[in-house]
């Protein structure tokens, strides 16, 4: 029998999740050796509880962590995939909008061959900011990480053992799963699916995380920053010798007006200040990210941990990946 793994991050879904494995474990239980890998991102309600009832109810099926804080959506995702045992791995989210049923349409698409097969919505169910935000990170994505057009980066997917291994030997503190995913293959499948409304609660993606996240798929994964940079470095280059040129003949051609010394300064200065901001800020946000990197910033930090089979509780011992 086939092993499968469910990777669930866990973020304020008490009144879903109990639901969620139930429905998971009745209609897949069956058909695969089913493991349901639960990473509790911080929650702010109640789901630490109810999670650890539902380990404690089915040991044998669940494996449950708790993180020390609230590392982001893809570090938990990490964190549950270096958790998960399975040939196959799904990775879903905690509200319902992945219907269970929906799991085995991946799974039927994914045998046939491929390392990952990303969920394709006919129509989404999230607010105008989700979809906003969901239409700007796709646009993004094809420009920096070459992604097809016809993709959507659905967090609803699922990968064979092969992609999950080579997934959880990325340890930067600042994963962004998709853009690893097509640095690793492109062997990549899609399957319609339903994208149902949220049965709880609200999305917890805001500006903030969004302008982080598009952040991190900029810096990290590309050097189109830097290329730009040396575009518009210079273009500017040429505009300076065109200045230089310009004011030259102007000042052998006593005929044609000379600009302001006080205009000449002004416009220099603030052109080439602007530019050397820019440049700063951009190299910065690189050796950000290298001195994040020898700092070694943690990845996740797993605060509790019971695991599926033995349910052994291994609170107290903290463990992170960098």
């Amino acid at each position: 029998m086939t092993s499968l793994s469910i990777v669930i991050p866990v973020f304020n879904a008490e009144n879903t999740i109990s639901d969620l494995c139930r429905t998971l474990m009745k209609q897949l239980s069956t058909d695969y050796g089913l493991e349901i890998v639960l990473i509790n991102d911080f929650s702010r309600d109640g789901s630490d509880a109810v999670c650890k009832e539902l380990q404690a109810e089915f040991p044998e099926t669940i494996t449950y962590a708790r993180l020390s804080r609230n590392f982001g959506e893809h570090n938990a995702v990490m964190a549950g995939l270096n958790q998960a045992q399975g040939d196959y791995v799904v990775i879903m989210d905690d509200d319902f909008q992945n219907p269970p049923e929906e799991v085995p349409k991946l799974l039927a698409e994914l045998s046939k061959g491929y390392d990952v097969v990303y969920s394709q919505y006919p129509e989404k169910n999230d607010n105008i900011f989700r979809n906003l935000g969901s239409y700007l990170n796709g646009s993004m994505a094809r420009v920096i990480l070459h992604k097809p057009a016809n993709l959507y980066l659905s967090s609803f997917k699922a990968m064979n053992r092969f992609l999950v291994n080579e997934l959880i030997s990325y340890k930067s503190p600042t994963p962004y799963l998709d853009a690893i995913i097509l640095r690793i293959t492109r062997n990549i499948g899609t399957v319609e699916v339903r994208h149902d409304k949220r049965v709880s609660g609200r999305s917890g993606y805001n500006l903030k995380k969004l302008t982080a996240l598009w952040g991190d798929m900029i810096v990290s994964y590309s050097l189109i920053p830097l290329r730009l940079l040396a575009m518009l470095g210079i273009i500017l280059t040429l505009l300076g010798v065109y200045s230089v040129g310009d004011m030259i003949i102007k000042n052998l051609l006593p005929t044609l007006s000379d600009p302001s010394e006080l205009e000449e300064l002004t416009s220099v200065s603030l052109f080439f200040r602007g530019f050397q901001l820019f440049a700063t800020g951009i190299l910065g946000e690189y050796v950000g990210r290298i001195y994040l990197r020898l700092n070694q910033e943690p990845q996740y930090i797993i605060r509790e941990m019971l695991s599926a089979v033995s349910g052994h509780d291994t609170s107290g011992k903290d463990r992170h990946d960098t």
